[in-house]
């Protein structure tokens, strides 16, 4: 505590390493760590553009979010076997818990491993067996449809998942992808089946596209989160209904700046969301690819920002909010995290 009363102490680095963390918006195929993906470069035959391990970092550098979609794309190529999201499951898993992020609510994209002859279902059960692997981490499964691959292939990945979502603990499904060509609405019958299936929901908006685009989230999907969300800063009135009704934003400030889709850090809105009341948490969205930590991203809105250890705390609780663990559970979660020594210190 504060030798202090009254007086928020420095949030250092150190301590926001130690801190218990939960993060809800993190892409698994985009979590690999360099390490792994380099044995899977390797294990399917190499690609002269990335030589070496190394030159990974500089292979992530993107001009504008089109090209961080093309270089996802030739990222998930090299995912072409059970064994291999095994494999990522577990390294990813790993690194989480390194981190210690002690829950998580992680995004994978069934439909992409088609072109490799993988079923949604084999997928999903070689992820949950290499996520198991961790126990200092619990991570929660949401199926992202990627709306680039249109409403039909989404509801018939959504049917596949209800054979085995309580196995391999897919509790909900997400909305990523190319938002600047895909508006939401043709998804709203999808995600009304998901919602009949017990699964919660949450799409990508307002990333790429403006307020239109969070507001046909809302009303097309009746969303139970929005990830991203930056654009909603330009309609008050919107970011006013996000406020008053308490609809999660799962910000990624990192990772806006990465894409192009804010200029600087210092223009990112989260300031004015977390002041103006929303229930607002930090993720990473993609933090291999980007270079990105969970603490990372706390330490830089504290030194460019101006956030306190108090602000850090509130979005470690907004996440907990956020999250879809049932009521007793989340309320653990809080417990849990809040009586960690690290909390207080």
């Amino acid at each position: 505590m504060s030798p202090n009363p009254g007086v928020d102490p420095p949030a250092r680095r150190d301590w926001l390493e130690r801190l218990p963390k939960v993060e809800l918006h993190l892409h698994l195929e985009g979590a690999i760590p360099h390490a792994a993906l380099w044995q899977l470069i390797c294990k399917h035959g190499g690609d002269s553009r990335v030589p070496t391990l190394e030159s990974l970092p500089a292979y992530f550098v993107y001009r504008d979010f089109p090209e961080f979609i093309d270089k996802w794309i030739w990222k998930q190529g090299f995912l072409r076997e059970a064994a291999d999201f095994e494999l990522i499951g577990a390294a990813v898993a790993g690194e989480l818990a390194r981190q210690r992020i002690v829950y998580a609510e992680a995004f994978y994209t069934p439909a992409d491993v088609a072109l490799a002859g993988m079923s949604t279902q084999e997928v999903s059960l070689a992820l949950r067996r290499g996520l198991a692997s961790a126990p200092d981490v619990e991570v929660a499964l949401i199926a992202d449809l990627c709306r680039d691959y249109g409403p039909a292939v989404g509801a018939r990945t959504l049917e596949e998942l209800a054979e085995i979502a309580a196995e391999a603990g897919v509790i909900g499904i997400g909305l990523g992808g190319s938002e600047q060509l895909y508006p939401p609405e043709p998804f709203a019958g999808v995600y009304e089946r998901a919602r009949t299936l017990g699964l919660r929901t949450t799409a990508h908006a307002g990333e790429v596209v403006g307020p239109e685009s969070v507001w046909g989230a809302i009303r097309a999907l009746r969303v139970d989160r929005i990830d991203h969300g930056l654009r909603a800063a330009e309609d008050p009135t919107l970011t006013a209904y996000l406020a008053e009704r308490r609809l999660p934003v799962t910000s990624c400030p990192g990772s806006n700046v990465a894409t192009g889709a804010v200029a600087s850090l210092e223009e990112h809105p989260i300031r004015r969301f977390l002041d103006a009341g929303l229930v607002v948490s930090v993720s990473t969205d993609d933090p291999a690819m980007f270079g990105l930590s969970l603490a990372g991203e706390y330490d830089a809105l504290v030194r460019r920002l101006g956030f306190t250890a108090t602000d850090i705390r509130q979005l470690v609780l907004n996440a907990v909010d956020s999250c879809w663990l049932p009521a007793d559970r989340q309320a653990a979660l809080r417990s849990r995290i809040m009586s960690d020594p690290a909390w207080t210190e």
